[in-house]
């Protein structure tokens, strides 16, 4: 009678080789996901895209209708694309525009977020107020072509001011001693112009498009007044210059300007209240016209 042949035994170490194999594939497949991961999230073609870039963000609450400066802004960095969109790499290219909305703290900062001009900002949704410091007054005073650098001067901007007067104004007698006498002085350093009126035309806003802030634009934009930023003290100072003598504005270099504008009363004429009139013996004592 034949008999079974036993049943093979499995050689030693063979599904040694099945477990090795099957952790190969595994780690392999997890090396896979890691590397499809980065590249997705760190810019390499894949959904993120665009690596990372530097923006800048808002360092606080910005208002409407303020004047971004240095201390407004930082930068941080990000990943993808999105955040190249209409955004900026360095904060000296917000620096003096205006914000068209209220901007929250963190929030990058984007073109059509800011205006280069004031008059750009939708009238219908902006604060009843100019961003003044305390002790400080806005006052328009008259400009023109000549006068005013040919319309240069814009939001933001910091201007002199030169007076010419004759000596007759300061002399007791109001009597003329020798030849006509007429002096020019610088009599205001760093004046913050705050606003142009009734606009400038062709005015470039941030995000690029060229727009217009008047009806009826006048030939080359030339504006006829400018809105100045003082303390109450050098306002009256400034009134009687614009009665009595004949006025000139010049545009300081942007390196000249005030690294910020200012936040606080000045100390030499704290409150409005500082002001306590100004006549021509004030103007002399002051400027010293009959002594130039």
């Amino acid at each position: 009678m034949a008999s079974q042949a036993p049943a093979a035994r499995p050689r030693p170490g063979g599904g040694r080789l099945f477990i090795i194999v099957g952790l190969l594939v595994a780690l392999l497949a997890g090396a896979g996901v890691f590397v499809l991961g980065g590249t997705l999230g760190s810019g390499g073609g894949g959904l993120g895209g665009g690596g990372n870039i530097t923006v800048v963000i808002a360092k606080q609450n910005i208002s409407l209708r303020h004047q971004i400066t240095a201390s407004d802004l930082t930068t941080t960095t990000g990943g993808g694309q999105f955040l190249a969109i209409n955004s900026y790499s360095h904060v000296n290219d917000v620096l003096n525009l205006i914000a068209e909305v209220s901007i929250k703290q963190g929030a990058i900062i984007t073109s059509d977020m800011l205006a280069k001009d004031l008059g750009l900002v939708t009238a219908g949704a902006a604060p009843a107020y100019l961003p003044l410091a305390s002790g400080y007054v806005a006052l328009t005073v008259p400009t023109s072509e000549q006068q005013g650098v040919a319309g240069h001067i814009t939001l933001g901007d910091y201007i002199t001011v030169i007076a010419s007067a004759n000596v007759t104004l300061f002399q007791a007698s109001g009597q003329q001693q020798g030849p006509p006498k007429a002096v020019t002085k610088t009599v205001f350093w760093n004046i913050r112009v705050i606003g142009v009126g009734p606009a400038q035309i062709n005015v470039q806003p941030a995000a690029g498009t060229s727009t217009s802030t008047t009806q009826a634009p006048t030939t080359g934009g030339v504006t006829s007044s400018l809105t100045i930023e003082m303390t109450q003290c050098e306002a009256e100072y400034m009134v009687w210059f614009l009665n009595n003598t004949q006025l000139r504005y010049t545009l300081e270099s942007v390196s000249d300007y005030l690294k910020l504008p200012p936040t606080a009363p000045d100390t030499g004429c704290p409150s409005i209240q500082s002001a306590s009139g100004v006549s021509n013996k004030d103007i002399e004592q002051k400027f010293h016209f009959t002594s130039a």
